[in-house]
């Protein structure tokens, strides 16, 4: 009964959780931002940097502080028993990412952390297999096949929004997107835990970006940041891939296309990541190794400001998925396939082009906000 009643309340109870996080995380980080300045935890600037001075980092752990307490209030609304398995699996990753912000660690030893955070959330029992649907004639997929396709998925979301955290505003926003597309999703298809969450990260990152952008109260959102918002983004594409045909019935969106749905919620990071990580290996380089090849350092290269260069980014990103959207109502997966690879080669030329201008100019120079 006190569940019906908070279900049919869900109009009020959406813009408190919203409204909530949005405060706790605006009264948590001037905390934060006093505590890493005393201590001296600052990200110094180097020759990939976009900044001039040290600027504090950490913001990410009031990030953490929100969803734990998020996932308590909400805990009603979890029917399939999962809140205890994302708790865990993000103590997992906030200590990894913590770590990372005062003593840099190796790749090796994240991506080991990140497998273990993944695992906490298989042993949930939730997500022991997917179905493709019918996407390219593949339906059920065997289990242990599931389970390391869903966990590639996972590291990949992990990491590649962990990289466009290279400018003030970018991965908040790129963030921002993601969730409200994901929380339209779960809201229409009776999913309401993961739509509070939704709300709930939309809310983080709208408070955290009031200070990313600020001049006198600047802060990073850090690995620690990072690492937990691309979490919650692969765990929301691990549930979003794991629905039933059925739950897109309200729609006219065909479920054999939520696979390729899936990456164009996330185009602008794996677009980053996949171009990064080709420039590394044909230079005949580490895919670890730093460098200012990313999309956004070619924006702001180009004489971008970081709020443009963010506002870019996330534009395109949510024009992507309106299009997509609009196209898989009248294309099967495989026209849809040669439209996503072709979108992906024009982005190719198009950063390719923008990059050879400016290397035949000057220097770079920091932009003026």
């Amino acid at each position: 009964m006190v569940k019906e009643i908070l279900t049919n309340a869900m109009y009020l109870i959406v813009p408190l959780i919203f409204i909530g996080s949005f405060i706790m995380v605006y009264v948590l980080i001037p905390k934060i931002l006093w505590i890493v300045q005393e201590l001296k935890l600052t990200d110094n600037p180097d020759e990939r940097s976009s900044h001039k001075t040290a600027i504090p980092t950490m913001a990410g752990v009031s990030f953490f502080i929100t969803l734990i307490l998020v996932v308590f209030f909400i805990k009603s609304w979890d029917t399939e028993f999962i809140a205890l398995n994302v708790i865990a699996a993000l103590t997992i990753i906030f200590i990894i990412g913590f770590k990372d912000d005062l003593v840099v660690s190796s790749p090796k030893v994240k991506i080991i952390g990140q497998l273990v955070a993944i695992l906490f959330i298989f042993l949930s029992g939730v997500f022991k297999n997917i179905s493709l649907n019918g996407f390219l004639g593949f339906y059920d997929m065997p289990t242990i096949v599931s389970f390391l396709f869903l966990t590639f998925i996972m590291l990949a979301i992990i990491n590649s929004y962990n990289l466009i955290d290279g400018v003030d505003g970018l991965a908040a926003t790129i963030g921002i997107v993601i969730f409200i597309v994901y929380a339209l999703i779960f809201f229409a298809t009776g999913l309401y835990f993961y739509g509070l969450l939704s709300s709930s990260l939309i809310g983080i990152l709208s408070a955290y970006l009031v200070y990313n952008f600020s001049d006198t109260k600047k802060i990073f959102m850090g690995d620690t940041g990072s690492l937990i918002i691309g979490f919650c983004i692969s765990f929301f594409t691990l549930k979003f891939l794991s629905m039933d045909a059925a739950s897109f019935g309200y729609s006219n969106f065909e479920a054999h296309g939520k696979l390729l749905l899936a990456f164009v919620i996330l185009y602008i990071p794996f677009f980053d990541t996949s171009r990064v990580i080709g420039i590394r290996l044909l230079q005949k380089k580490s895919p670890f190794n730093p460098d200012r090849n990313h999309i956004h350092h070619i924006l702001i290269d180009a004489g971008l400001s970081h709020k443009k260069t963010s506002l870019l980014l996330g534009c395109l990103n949510l024009i992507f998925i309106a299009v997509f959207l609009f196209l898989s109502t009248h294309l099967n997966s495989f026209q849809l396939i040669c439209i996503l690879i072709g979108s992906y080669v024009l982005l190719l030329v198009v950063f390719y082009i923008l990059k050879q201008k400016i290397s035949n100019k000057k220097p770079f120079v920091y932009p003026s906000k």
